[in-house]
């Protein structure tokens, strides 16, 4: 499906203020990231988060890491709002990721759930994050594969068009050298359809449908959600990456 930037932009800014307190996965997903990131450097020059948001992951980094110059980025300049609380000093660059310019080379960009966003995930990672990336420089993120939320994709077949773990590697195996990559699902319940709903508009993931659900539509939705899964559960299906330029 198309994505488009202003539609995200705007739903996970509203999501911001309820985010953390919902982004369990995320949360999982970024401490993962960085206790495996820490086992082959914890020293960094210059890096790059690409969509900082919150700063969910900046705090994991910051309190495992250490580095001289810290870049980041979001769609959303009230990313800066959470930044300020974690770093004393960084550049902020605002816009799409997939769009970043920057005259500065890292030894490291790093991002959380984010790249399933990318409309062309191998020509982002190819011609933009590779040449900003110094020699031997570490490209480490998490994104999804396409099990995420497959119970709503059944539904309503709404769906970000996700790369398979196999996908992902062969894409990042031209340029660079992967160094760790893990895959694994994480089961979430939830007492009604209408609660899952609610979790996944917190997380920023109503973006998905740009089509404002009715009342009809929400109630069918949780009558075919009680009917298929009784048990309310959603899957969260996530990747891990650690590649380093070749």
């Amino acid at each position: 499906m198309q994505i488009d930037a202003r539609t995200v932009k705007k739903h996970f800014e509203n999501s911001m203020s309820d985010y953390d307190q919902n982004a369990v996965v995320q949360q999982i997903c970024a401490a993962k990231l960085i206790s495996e990131l820490v086992k082959i450097s914890s020293s960094f020059t210059n890096v790059l988060e690409l969509g900082s948001g919150t700063g969910l992951l900046t705090k994991e980094f910051c309190s495992s890491c250490s580095f001289d110059s810290y870049t980041a980025n979001d769609l959303t300049a009230r990313s800066k709002f959470y930044l300020d609380k974690i770093l004393r000093k960084y550049d902020f660059i605002c816009g799409n990721a997939e769009k970043i310019k920057t005259n500065k080379l890292f030894d490291l960009i790093i991002s959380n759930a984010m790249f399933q966003w990318f409309s062309d995930l191998k020509k982002v990672v190819d011609n933009e994050f590779c040449p900003m990336l110094k020699s031997g420089g570490i490209l480490a993120f998490t994104t999804f594969s396409p099990d995420n939320f497959k119970e709503v994709r059944s539904l309503t077949g709404l769906s970000l068009e996700y790369k398979t773990f196999d996908e992902l590697k062969e894409i990042l195996s031209e340029k660079y050298k992967i160094l760790y990559s893990e895959e694994f699902d994480y089961i979430m319940k939830f007492n009604t359809p209408l609660e899952l709903l609610a979790h996944m508009k917190h997380t920023g993931v109503n973006s998905l449908g740009v089509k404002k659900w009715t009342f009809v539509d929400v109630r069918n939705f949780c009558e075919k959600y009680k009917e298929l899964y009784p048990e309310i559960s959603l899957t969260y299906s996530p990747l891990i990456f650690i590649v380093q330029k070749k």
